[in-house]
């Protein structure tokens, strides 16, 4: 089973997190983030993952090197030569593999972190002998996702892509099972978007969408990734990660003084250094950085090699890599 995998986003809404990182490579407890999704597909039987970037490619490639062996995928780049939508990028991606692209493949937005059970939507998918079959997902507040209304069969009868309207429904969580003939909808070298061009030109024409229950949250914001990463070490969601404490997860490298507080949630990355007295609470800390004495650190994500000086109080900050952070 092949998946193609849209992570050409510039992740704008994480930044200065990602300034010069894309967020697929971003770290999130322990790992890149997309490394969660390359686990999770190779779970469901994909023994092939087809990586559509756009934005710092070699950057992407370097920090997922070695995830082939750990996850047991081969994993392939193709770099759009300019942003081509969500379903010009597939279209792009599947030229790409020529021949060796699957009648029957997954496409999945590179942006969210998920147990959803996708051998379902791959079994419904079958069942229903469908042309394509979207991964739905129950939310409070439909405004900012495409809602779908499908009957009791599983055939979508209407695709709305992000209404705006604050109102519960079933979203479109981005993944797909697609036939190769769905490609045919789509031009080559432009920019098209699958929710808004292809998806509409299917309903009554083969589209299906199944509801799946689980864990499933978009991590585009920096209150997301925070609350993504206290759902790992605290285990809402299905993952490999092993915290080291309750919510908390401090990397072996790190230098952390017998009289600092961690946590309640915490990440502290590989090489970082924590003063005595200092307080880190609700925190991410990545690579490298440096919180100093009886300096405190709330609700607030440091980018590689920031430091915090003694005591600084800093609170619901997003540093950028290198910051002085003085309070």
């Amino acid at each position: 089973m092949q998946a193609i995998v849209l992570v050409g986003g510039e992740g704008t809404r994480l930044r200065p997190l990602t300034e010069n990182v894309p967020k697929p490579a971003l770290t999130l407890v322990d790992r890149p983030f997309l490394a969660y999704m390359i686990e999770w597909l190779a779970g469901h039987g994909v023994t092939e993952v087809v990586l559509a970037c756009g934005f710092l490619p070699d950057v992407l490639e370097a920090a997922l090197s070695g995830e082939e062996d750990r996850a047991g995928v081969r994993i392939r780049y193709v770099a759009e030569p300019e942003p081509l939508g969500t379903a010009g990028a597939i279209r792009f991606a599947a030229d790409a593999l020529g021949d060796e692209l699957e009648d029957r493949f997954l496409a999945l937005n590179g942006d969210v972190l998920t147990d959803l059970d996708l051998s379902a939507l791959l079994r419904a998918h079958q069942d229903w002998n469908a042309a394509a079959t979207i991964g739905l997902h129950p939310v409070e507040d439909s405004s900012a996702f495409g809602l779908v209304h499908s009957d009791e069969g599983g055939a979508v009868l209407e695709f709305l892509e992000k209404t705006g309207e604050r109102r519960p429904g079933e979203v479109n969580a981005g993944m797909y099972v697609l036939q190769r003939s769905v490609l045919d909808l789509i031009a080559p070298g432009e920019n098209v978007s699958i929710e808004r061009d292809v998806f509409p030109r299917l309903v009554g024409e083969g589209l299906h969408g199944l509801l799946l229950d689980g864990y499933w949250v978009d991590i585009g914001t920096p209150e997301r990734y925070r609350q993504a990463s206290w759902d790992i070490l605290e285990g809402r969601v299905e993952t490999r990660v092993e915290p080291t404490g309750e919510g908390i997860l401090v990397d072996p490298g790190a230098q952390v003084d017998g009289a600092a507080q961690i946590g309640p949630q915490a990440v502290i990355g590989p090489g970082c250094q924590v003063g005595a007295g200092a307080q880190v609470l609700g925190s991410v800390v990545l690579d490298d950085c440096t919180v100093g004495e009886n300096a405190r650190v709330v609700d607030s994500i440091l980018s590689p090699g920031a430091e915090v000086l003694p005591s600084a109080v800093i609170e619901g900050a997003v540093a950028a890599e290198g910051e002085r952070l003085s309070g």
